[in-house]
């Protein structure tokens, strides 16, 4: 069993201690510096999280009514999957800018013997075509004047993918894991101090009347924190779908609520349809999982080899962490410790920042939805094998690449065109960990912070409803590029998007045994995210909590972006010293993780939330 350092040691405090001094320090971006990418969601303030220490079972979730939820089921009795349900149907309310049932999500469920995908990501209508954001001009939409409206919504697939895994690992009925949302929908919920602050940002959501009479004030100010919202209108959803299962959300009166939101919006309607409800499935696709051994500091392999599961396309999520991490074992910065003060050295974000540049042009070039989009060499691991790896290593020098190029995993001629930087936003993670054996990592999202500012409703005399997404944005809003080739993750009927979604389980591949349970809302940093708290556990020997204390980092070609305020000025001008371009910006992850570990010698469950967001660990 592997150790790892308890919530009480002097390391885990120092590290904590150096959190909060080192906001005094700043990388400050020159007059010149490239802008930062677009985050998801505003920062809304730091809070100190514990860290946690369970010994049955555990659910690691973004809001503490969310988790508490699960960890009811739990005691309950209930699964992993009982857990997750519960937990996502309380999201819908208390958090509805990141998930919902009018979003989609990836669960990767383990149940002791094998891992499962199931895949609910959100697919484009019968009529969505390669010109979908294109403008009258020939030229891409704005992403903001693609997002809001019905232009944007894909079919929502989390409801009957949640379905799906249950049928094959629920212990409770399908109806008593809706009964805390349906609950907490009727008696109310208090208004968060982050619901608040991103609806005191928010303009685009008042543009629609349902949504508008729901959040906000007759002056148009948001409620307040603490102000008790209720949302009949969901809880009669809920319970209609708590009864009759997938089809009271795909068929009848919700369906048609649905695509008449859709469809008649007055300014960028969209092309949503019952045939495309009622045709929607879920897919149960291969996990990805492939070995990982993190080096040491000396640049030696150690003999504990782990095995990395993650979601396969149309997610580039483990993937692209993937080919970050096996890079970095292969590249002698990669090996370097954390620096005396806590935090990641400059040798080792150079060396991570020029792996993930590479991972992000073959990210850019391959990446799709499977069933429209061939592998590289026929496999999607490819991208992955040990040649490929060590190919890719070998273009990392001591200065900064002035071109990142895609590779060609043994010897492929792509015919596509690289998709284009675009913004990419919203989502939420749940880990869970249950007295069974069984484990999940799910990362549910509607994309843009509050989707495509549509609340659903089926009778106007309810107050409330349900947000829907925005996920068709996840595509190329170009189809070809300048030389008519195509793009890999472009629009076409019935395609779902391509995702950076990473929900992760982590084995001991010798024993097989579960070791841990993370992912992270964050667009497309949830790559870096997630990457960065499996370095943090798995190659620094920190604490889940730790890990995602550490600040974050990451590019996704361009800049390098330092979390704000929390690396020192020579750090950055290291960096700049070896050619990158540095800027500064709040990145606002939603880290959840749950390790296997030990506390004063007896088998437990470390537990670990994100402090730049809301999420806790409940359980026993």
């Amino acid at each position: 069993m592997t150790r790892f350092t308890t919530p009480s040691s002097p390391r885990l405090l120092a590290l904590l201690l150096l959190f909060s001094l080192s906001l005094i320090g700043c990388a400050i971006p020159p007059a010149d510096a490239p802008a930062a990418p677009p985050q998801p969601e505003l920062a809304t303030g730091s809070n100190t999280k514990p860290g946690w220490t369970l010994r049955r079972q555990a659910v690691a979730a973004a809001n503490p009514l969310a988790a508490e939820a699960g960890a009811a089921i739990l005691r309950a009795g209930g699964s992993a999957v009982d857990a997750a349900v519960a937990v996502q149907m309380v999201l819908t309310l208390v958090e509805p800018q990141s998930s919902g049932i009018g979003g989609g999500a990836f669960l990767l469920h383990h149940d002791g013997r094998q891992v499962q995908a199931f895949d609910g990501r959100e697919t484009a209508p019968a009529e969505a075509g390669g010109q979908l954001f294109m403008g009258a001009d020939g030229k891409p939409m704005g992403f903001m004047e693609a997002v809001v409206g019905g232009r944007s919504v894909g079919v929502p697939g989390t409801v009957a993918m949640l379905s799906l895994a249950h049928r094959q690992h629920g212990k409770l009925p399908w109806a008593k894991l809706f009964e805390p949302a349906i609950a907490l929908a009727e008696n109310g919920f208090e208004v968060s101090p982050r619901l608040f602050g991103l609806l005191k940002a928010e303009t685009a959501l008042q543009t629609d009347p349902v949504a508008t009479a729901y959040f906000f004030q007759p002056d148009g100010q948001p409620h307040p924190v603490g102000h008790r919202l209720k949302n009949p209108e969901l809880a009669a959803v809920l319970r209609s779908i708590a009864i009759d299962g997938p089809n009271a959300f795909y068929r009848g009166a919700v369906a048609q609520a649905m695509v008449n939101k859709a469809r008649q919006h007055p300014t960028n309607p969209g092309g949503l349809a019952l045939g495309d409800l009622e045709r929607y499935r879920p897919v149960e696709r291969n996990a990805l999982c492939h070995a990982y051994t993190p080096p040491d500091a000396k640049g030696k392999a150690p003999a504990k080899e782990w095995s990395l599961c993650g979601f396969p396309p149309p997610s580039s999520g483990a993937l692209a962490i993937g080919q970050i991490l096996g890079v970095l074992a292969r590249t002698p910065g990669g090996a370097e410790p954390l620096g005396a003060d806590g935090l990641p050295t400059p040798g080792y974000l150079h060396a991570y920042t020029e792996a993930s540049r590479l991972a992000f042009a073959d990210r850019a070039l391959y990446l799709g939805d499977p069933d429209f989009v061939a592998p590289p060499a026929g496999r999607w691991t490819s991208l992955l094998d040990a040649r490929y790896l060590d190919e890719r290593a070998q273009l990392i020098g001591p200065a900064h690449m002035p071109q990142a190029p895609a590779g060609a995993p043994q010897g492929t001629v792509s015919a596509w065109a690289p998709m284009p930087e675009q913004p990419e936003y919203g989502t939420s993670h749940i880990s869970i960990v249950d007295a069974f054996g069984n484990a999940l990592a799910m990362t549910t999202t509607i994309e843009s912070g509050f989707g495509s500012r549509l609340m659903v409703s089926t009778d106007p005399s309810r107050p409330g409803g349900f947000l829907l997404n925005n996920e068709l944005t996840d595509f190329s809003f170009s189809p070809t590029d300048a030389q008519g080739r195509p793009v890999a993750n472009r629009v076409e009927p019935g395609k779902r998007p391509r995702s950076s979604m990473a929900p992760t389980l982590v084995f001991d591949k010798a024993s097989g045994q579960l070791l841990m349970s993370t992912g992270s809302p964050g667009g497309a940093f949830i790559i870096h995210y997630t990457a960065k708290t499996l370095l943090g556990v798995l190659q620094w020997g920190l604490t889940p909590q730790a890990a995602i204390d550490l600040p974050n980092f990451g590019s996704l070609g361009g800049p390098l972006v330092l979390e704000a305020e929390r690396f020192p000025q020579a750090t950055a001008d290291a960096l700049r010293e070896r050619g990158h371009k540095v800027n500064g910006t709040a990145l606002t992850s939603g880290l959840q993780a749950i390790v296997r570990g030990e506390v004063r010698g007896q088998p437990a469950w470390l537990g670990g939330a994100d402090p730049r967001r809301e999420g806790v660990v409940a359980g026993e």
